[in-house]
């Protein structure tokens, strides 16, 4: 039985990285579909639709061997802006998306939640409520959704978090994922406390699982593969070995030094979520759908926010040239390593909830077992969930390397990127700068709810870091007082 995905991306960086998530998608189906078939793992993300109908008619998958027509994405592109829609569909993937899932504007939100929430939110409710059930229809066991966007700006914020919700509404069955990046503290956008904040109380209230992604943090991720590569070509010009591995390796997929520093960084955003979805599209010995996530990393409703971390960061096609073969053991000892992390965070410092490693390629059970073992004393887990691993093993390694490890962990490390948006926030809000342009759709006391909404989760989490296990009093029968 097929299992599908539906993506939702929304403003100019879900885009992006949707953009970048169907090329590598794309990628790694074609080197694993040799014959060009219409099977399970393909039609997870795609449609197959024979366009020599009217209206084009979609081909099920049956018994996984048809002949592919058409490939169409399960997705729903929305932007209140048409330029990267536009861009898009004059791209390589203009035949990979359809147009009557995209849904545009010209004058964007101007970078005001609000704006996006309460004015173009409602203003496209039924056309994007359409196209939604549109897509889903055209799904046999649909798994989740996956909505992808930024919390800084004011489409992917507002109408986002607007989409969210009315997810939540109707299809409350079904999972909903959120690939959400967080703005870094020199955001060009001087609103951007306000989106960020606004945003995150809603993910708080109606996201089953959120997937923190901070720009800062890939950011600096680039510039640690940049320099690697800058040093490896200098290391081989002068006619000496490149550095050995352990660091962070460049990925042609998805960290490409002549690209774009915003297509490096959408590529890592993209192969999270292909790592974590390989489970669902492709056979292996323990296999991780999405509901087990939910099950297995949050231990309470509103605590879903799981800090992600991989190795190698995507997959590279001249790894050999920049490093050592990877270890098995390197690649556990990276995925807890600072610099891996999607946020800037350091969890080994925190209390670990629980955690979720999800392994492609060719790795065994006991493989797993045996660095689980070496690693777990260095680790803080909560007393309650000590044993607190979710394992998973997808037979299919991304595109050029061995395997991978994926990294999901619930960690209390979290309060810290949740204190600074709220600090960020009332050095604007105390002031009341910019407020005015948000009252013109929406009542101030909503600044007040989101503050508390965010502060109640910082309190969860702190209190699930100071809880520590109760001394066990060891009783003594009546009667025996001389012992």
């Amino acid at each position: 039985m097929p299992r599908e995905l539906v993506t939702i991306q929304v403003g100019q960086c879900g885009n992006q990285i949707g953009c970048r998530f169907w090329e590598l998608a794309l990628r790694e189906h074609a080197a694993y579909n040799s014959k060009g078939v219409f099977d399970d793992a393909l039609s997870s993300f795609f449609r197959n639709v024979d366009t020599r109908y009217e209206p084009p008619r979609n081909l099920p998958v049956g018994d996984g061997t048809g002949t592919i027509r058409t490939l169409k994405a399960r997705s729903v592109i929305v932007d209140m802006e048409c330029g990267v829609i536009n861009e898009m569909l004059k791209g390589p993937l203009g035949d990979v998306l359809d147009t009557q899932m995209l849904i545009s504007d010209v004058s964007g939100a101007g970078n005001n939640w609000a704006h996006g929430n309460h004015v173009y939110g409602p203003q496209y409710r039924e056309q994007i409520l359409d196209r939604i059930k549109h897509t889903v229809e055209a799904c046999d066991s649909l798994q989740s959704f996956l909505l992808l966007h930024s919390l800084g700006g004011g489409t992917g914020s507002g109408v986002g978090t607007y989409i969210l919700e009315m997810l939540a509404d109707e299809f409350p069955d079904v999972f909903r994922f959120t690939a959400s990046v967080f703005p870094s503290e020199d955001d060009d956008v001087v609103t951007s406390p306000y989106n960020a904040l606004l945003s995150l109380s809603k993910l708080i209230e109606h996201a089953d699982c959120v997937l923190p992604i901070e720009n800062q943090a890939l950011m600096d991720i680039v510039g640690r593969v940049e320099a690697k590569v800058q040093g490896s070509a200098t290391g081989s010009a002068a006619g000496g070995p490149a550095g050995p591995g352990g660091g962070v390796v460049v990925a042609a997929a998805g960290l490409d030094s002549r690209s774009k520093p915003f297509d490096s960084m959408n590529g890592i955003a993209a192969t999270l979520l292909l790592n974590m979805t390989s489970s669902v599209r492709f056979e292996g010995s323990l296999n991780v759908d999405l509901n087990d996530i939910t099950m297995n990393l949050v231990p309470y409703p509103k605590m879903h926010f799981l800090l992600s971390s991989m190795s190698p960061l995507s997959a590279p096609k001249d790894v050999a040239k920049l490093s050592a073969p990877r270890t098995l053991d390197q690649v556990f000892s990276e995925v807890f390593s600072r610099e891996h992390q999607l946020i800037r965070a350091d969890p080994r410092h925190s209390t670990y909830l629980a955690c979720g490693l999800l392994m492609r390629g060719n790795a065994t059970i006991s493989d797993i077992n045996r660095n689980v073992a070496r690693i777990k004393p260095s680790l803080r887990m909560a007393h309650w969930n000590t044993e607190g691993f979710k394992l998973g093993i997808c037979s299919k390694p991304p595109v050029g390397v061995p395997y991978a490890l994926l990294c999901l962990a619930n960690n209390c490390a979290i309060t810290n990127t949740f204190t600074t948006m709220k600090d960020r926030f009332e050095k604007l809000y105390k002031r009341r700068f910019y407020t005015h342009h948000y009252e013109q759709y929406m009542e101030l006391s909503m600044f007040k709810h989101a503050a508390e909404t965010v502060s109640g989760i910082v309190d969860q989490y702190k209190a699930a870091e100071c809880v520590e296990a109760a001394p066990v009093k060891r009783m003594r029968p009546r009667g025996l007082s001389f012992l």
